[in-house]
């Protein structure tokens, strides 16, 4: 897909080194963003950075812990110092544990929760900042099916990604008057490099859930990304999108 409807627009994507981050950054980069990636790896980001530049956009990457305040404001200040200002965040850094409750460490869960839901508002608070000041701004967190729907040896994920939901719409609220619209994206199965091998060994009981009867793809959140980051989603604050098959239906 390519559009010119966000041509010019500095987006921000967290956990954009590979996955479903990594294809947003590029379908950004693809509508005409100049598009920041974070992840805590240097190296994979600037090669997904140097990749997006193909596109005829400006491409920084950022190296940076989600879970830090210092290191989530740093990159803020790189990419003001570069654009000026920050239209979209893709909120997308993530992580997860799959085991049974009573088998999870604690120091697991807080891995998992401080990644999914910390990461979440940090990014938020230092990017919301900017926004809020600027009077504009577009921000997506990328919550999950797991937000809504529990899931045996998913406590820690299925917790983190609920309190998603719920922030995005407390970020919504408070940011409202400032012309900041906050909206999330939740998933179900997306077929990528990263989940390949967990899918492969459970694709029929993961089929059996989505109507659809097939899984998704990097480019079905395409659609749900390009309404959330332009003007076409001025009017909607506060809402979960989910990109499922059809699973939360039934």
């Amino acid at each position: 897909m390519h559009c010119d409807l966000l041509k010019g627009k500095v987006a921000l994507v967290t956990g954009g080194s590979k996955g479903i981050g990594k294809g947003m950054a590029q379908s950004l980069g693809r509508f005409g963003c100049n598009t920041v990636i974070v992840s805590r790896n240097l190296d994979e980001v600037q090669q997904v950075a140097d990749e997006i530049k193909g596109f005829g956009v400006t491409s920084l990457a950022c190296a940076a812990d989600v879970t830090k305040k210092s290191q989530v404001q740093n990159v803020v200040d790189q990419v003001l110092n570069k654009f000026g200002r920050v239209d979209i965040l893709v909120s997308n850094a993530g992580m997860n544990v799959r085991k049974p409750l009573l088998d999870l460490e604690e120091n697991e869960w807080d891995k998992v929760i401080n990644t999914n839901l910390k990461g979440v508002f940090l990014v938020g608070q230092a990017v919301g900042a900017v926004m809020v000041k600027q009077k504009s701004g577009k921000i997506i967190n990328i919550a999950s099916v797991a937000g809504i729907k529990g899931r045996p040896s998913l406590g820690a994920y299925c917790s983190s990604k609920g309190a998603v939901i719920q922030l995005t719409k407390v970020m919504a609220l408070e940011w409202v008057d400032a012309n900041v619209q906050v909206n999330a994206i939740a998933p179900s199965y997306i077929e990528t490099p990263m989940t390949k091998d967990f899918i492969s060994k459970k694709r029929d009981v993961i089929l059996n859930r989505v109507p659809m009867r097939r899984l998704g793809t990097e480019r079905d959140i395409d659609g749900a990304l390009l309404l959330l980051s332009s003007h076409y989603s001025d009017f909607m604050t506060g809402q979960t999108i989910f990109v499922d098959g059809g699973s939360t239906a039934s």
